[in-house]
């Protein structure tokens, strides 16, 4: 399925004088101030909750660095385009992008021309601004645009999605053989073995504490408790999980599944909504339980409530996984569609140069008259690949590697395998 443009702009952001105007963000209040205006304009061209002030506010307040600047366009009251920037690296600054965030810090209308949007906003930054990224753009609101003189675009991963269209045994019977077979496989050796299993659906702010918890010790029974990047409290990730999920849950828009084999939740997810969609934020399931697919056997009863309750007359009409595509997305859905990044460079020689730097002087024929030892420093690979440092006692978090610095990101939090 080719995805259609969910929002037309009716004038061209670019039609009036409007300016991009740079509001520094010490820490994450000061976002508070102008998160109505922010959460007006991501409601009207985008709908994502994950680009909302409620999870970007506890984003912020975990993994910001101080040195991030939101950026306004037009009325910073009534703003006609907005963003999230920060410095990563000699000569370069990009949309905010945490690794627990989807998508980029990027609000504009969809077909809106973006690098206009991107150069005005790249003359708004400091001279030293060589090149601005916009990281993991969605097909879905803004496609690919051509490469240009100073423009470059880079695929990074395909996402995957689910609507919630007819009935939930349609969808059911058109999944494969093997997926509907392997789980009734599955489902006849728990009861054979006498587990009792059940689906939870937490939804209340108090709920929110334990849960993860129980996500955190789920994920340690795997890799990430080996790597120690697993949820538990104190760590960075617990505190942004904790504040963004009870904010959403607050207002009745957090989902917590849990799936429970006799007393031991052994799969969850954790999910948050907007309007129509719902969005996968992230799953674990218990490492122990792995030969009968806790995770699988949960999706189809959580899919099989998604679709009866939007036949129902619910509201929610589209699951979004917001991952890279993996081989177990496809056994539940055929749709997808790019996430990609873009860069503008200030002056159309400066890619020539970075081009040029990275075949080496004894390949290149000449480098650019025009481009100076101060650029040529700040563009240096090695530089490319450095990540602004935090302020003394703030968190430390590693982004995805932004467009700018030509190398697609790392994989998100989210979890990408789903037995």
């Amino acid at each position: 399925m080719t995805p259609t443009t969910p929002h037309t702009p009716t004038t061209s952001p670019l039609s009036t004088n409007a300016r991009w105007t740079l509001i520094p963000l010490p820490d994450a209040a000061a976002f508070a101030p102008h998160a109505a205006a922010w959460d007006a304009l991501q409601a009207r061209v985008a709908g994502l909750p994950f680009l909302e002030s409620a999870f970007l506010t506890p984003l912020l307040r975990s993994f910001g660095t101080g040195r991030e600047r939101l950026a306004l366009f037009g009325d910073p009251k009534a703003p006609r385009a907005a963003a999230i920037v920060a410095p990563r690296g000699a000569g370069q600054w990009s949309t905010f992008q945490p690794s627990q965030l989807p998508l980029g810090a990027w609000l504009s209308d969809a077909g809106a021309p973006l690098e206009a949007l991107a150069d005005g906003l790249l003359r708004a930054l400091p001279l030293s601004a060589l090149a601005l990224g916009l990281t993991q753009l969605d097909s879905l609101f803004h496609p690919r645009a051509d490469d240009g003189a100073r423009w470059r675009g880079q695929d990074y991963i395909d996402t995957a999605w689910v609507d919630l269209a007819g009935d939930f045994e349609t969808y059911w019977e058109a999944r494969g053989k093997n997926l509907r077979q392997n789980l009734r496989k599955q489902q006849k050796k728990l009861d054979t073995a006498g587990t009792v299993t059940r689906l939870e659906c937490l939804t209340r702010p108090e709920d929110v504490a334990p849960a993860l918890v129980r996500y955190g010790q789920l994920e340690a029974s795997g890799w990430k408790g080996s790597e120690g990047t697993a949820i538990a409290p104190g760590h960075p990730q617990y505190e942004f999980y904790r504040a963004m999920l009870e904010s959403f849950a607050r207002d009745g828009r957090a989902r917590l599944y849990q799936y429970w084999f006799d007393d031991a939740v052994v799969a969850m997810d954790l999910c948050i909504e907007s309007g129509s969609k719902i969005v996968i934020l992230k799953t674990a399931y218990d490492e122990a339980h792995k030969a009968v697919s806790p995770s699988t056997l949960m999706r189809q009863l959580q899919f099989q409530q998604l679709f009866e309750a939007a036949a129902a007359g619910g509201p929610i009409r589209r699951i979004e996984f917001y991952g890279k595509v993996m081989e177990w997305h496809t056994r539940w859905t055929a749709d997808a569609r790019p996430i990609h990044h873009a860069t503008l460079y200030r002056w159309g020689w400066v890619p020539r140069l970075k081009q040029w730097l990275r075949r080496g002087p004894a390949t290149a024929t000449a480098q650019p008259a025009e481009a100076g030892p101060a650029a040529a420093e700040a563009l240096a690979p090695t530089a490319s690949a450095t990540t602004a440092p935090a302020p003394t006692g703030a968190p430390v978090n590693t982004p995805h590697a932004g467009a700018a610095t030509g190398a697609p990101g790392a994989s998100s939090a989210r979890a990408e395998s789903a037995p």
